[in-house]
């Protein structure tokens, strides 16, 4: 191999690593760190970091308005609801959860529970509906079977300004996967401080997802990195 060769798989190197870097982003993963199903938070956490993201693990118990220089928060639903300071809703940050008990408090659904927001017990499938949307993941219109065995999944019933990708199967008025853009009208007129995204998943439930739910989460995630 001649010089001019390696000088040409140099330069290729770097481009590749400035790509990468260009991609990684620094995400908060808010936990109940000392909980029973911390352990699922870590797995969600070492699967970012593979993607090579710079995630870093917080507890429940952290003040929101102390968060600074984040691209993406993710607030599980190992916390405790009850627990969570107050400052969430009105985050600069996107933010991403599963947390079905905090929808409310972030104004994402209305109040009543079992109504505006809840949990299933066992499910597998959900029913896409936004099939040219980038968050369906380029899957088909229809079923799309998102456990590899049947799991709770958490929903909510969203406000007129949210774009929904998914219900689970059955019952349309359980949305399972949807989003808010920055500035659209979430609930109770509240305004979308940056993007908003909630995930069907549950508490130990992401490695429970199927190829199709790891697809439909890596563009969940995506999307919510994504500049406008």
């Amino acid at each position: 191999m001649n010089g001019l060769a390696y000088r040409l798989i140099g330069i290729f190197l770097v481009l590749l690593s400035s790509i990468n870097f260009a991609q990684a982003a620094k995400i908060m993963l808010v936990s109940q760190t000392q909980g029973r199903e911390a352990a699922s938070d870590q797995n969600i956490a070492q699967y970012l970091s593979k993607q090579g993201h710079q995630v870093e693990i917080v507890d429940q118990s952290i003040d929101p308005t102390t968060i600074k220089q984040v691209d993406l928060i993710i607030l599980s639903s190992t916390v405790a609801s009850k627990s969570l300071k107050t400052g969430w809703r009105n985050l600069n940050y996107p933010l991403m959860t599963w947390e079905n008990d905090y929808l409310d408090d972030l104004a994402m659904t209305g109040k009543r529970g079992g109504t505006d927001f809840g949990e299933n017990e066992k499910e597998r499938y959900l029913w896409l509906v936004n099939q040219p949307n980038v968050l369906s993941a380029k899957l088909p219109a229809g079923t799309a079977n998102v456990y590899k065995k049947q799991a709770a999944m958490n929903w909510g019933k969203p406000g007129l300004g949210a774009t929904i990708i998914a219900t689970i199967y059955g019952q349309p008025e359980k949305v399972a996967i949807w989003a808010y853009e920055k500035g659209s009208t979430m609930d109770y007129e509240t305004l979308a401080p940056a993007r908003r995204l909630m995930f069907f998943i549950a508490n130990d439930t992401f490695d429970n997802l199927s190829d199709d739910g790891l697809k439909l989460f890596d563009a969940s995630v995506a999307w919510m990195l994504a500049k406008k």
